[in-house]
């Protein structure tokens, strides 16, 4: 995708403050520190504006990001922070259960999980839950530069292994640094909201032959 135009458009608690413009929105799940505000930073090019903090469960709402007028990211709190009480993690998880089961603009739920680390139990029951109810998702594996790339497969196979991930659900590996991965997940993206690849705007590059008869 071509971004053209990025805004940050609310941080919701609830129904009530959702967009109502009914553009498809894709969601980002994942423990507190995994990268979400990273991704979302390399996903549109810019640098600053999902704010990234060295403080895990800081982002308490549901954080709305308006991609070229026809796409919204919609970022989670993450979970599994220990510091962040009972009740505050039961209310987010009760603000997360609600927008997942009854949100129809949602076309898509990326879960990340740190490459370097088998998933957590955390991990494992947000994808259960995720495919218990049929939502459809990729499972995103961030910070794949601080692995070698000769130990991707291992480090891969350890991640569907413990999540119980079946061969067709998607797994990409993803770097904020280097960017690897990022345009697999546009394109996983597009097809999943139903935005062209090729829009008329930006036709495909196509080199014509012609035939010299003489």
């Amino acid at each position: 995708m071509k971004i053209k135009q990025t805004e940050f458009v609310i941080s919701a608690v609830g129904p009530a403050q959702y967009p109502e413009d009914g553009l498809p929105e894709v969601a980002l799940a994942g423990r507190s520190n995994v990268g979400k505000s990273s991704l979302i930073n390399k996903m549109l090019l810019r640098r600053n504006l999902a704010r990234t903090s060295q403080q895990p469960g800081k982002t308490q709402t549901l954080n709305y990001y308006k991609i070229n007028g026809e796409l919204f990211f919609v970022d989670f709190p993450g979970y599994g922070y220990a510091r962040v009480s009972k009740s505050e993690r039961e209310a987010w998880g009760k603000m997360i259960e609600r927008y997942l089961r009854g949100r129809e603009p949602l076309k898509l739920v990326l879960q990340l999980v740190d490459l370097r680390h088998p998933p957590s139990a955390e991990d494992q029951r947000m994808y259960e839950w995720l495919s218990h109810y049929e939502i459809p998702m990729t499972v995103v594996a961030t910070k794949a530069d601080k692995v070698s790339r000769s130990q991707w497969p291992k480090h891969m196979k350890i991640i569907r292994q413990s999540l119980g991930m079946p061969g067709h659900v998607p797994l990409v590996l993803f770097s904020s640094e280097t960017g690897q991965g990022r345009d697999e997940l546009w394109s996983m993206i597009m097809e999943s909201a139903g935005i062209p690849l090729n829009p008329p705007s930006e036709p495909p590059n196509i080199v014509q032959e012609t035939e010299d008869n003489g």
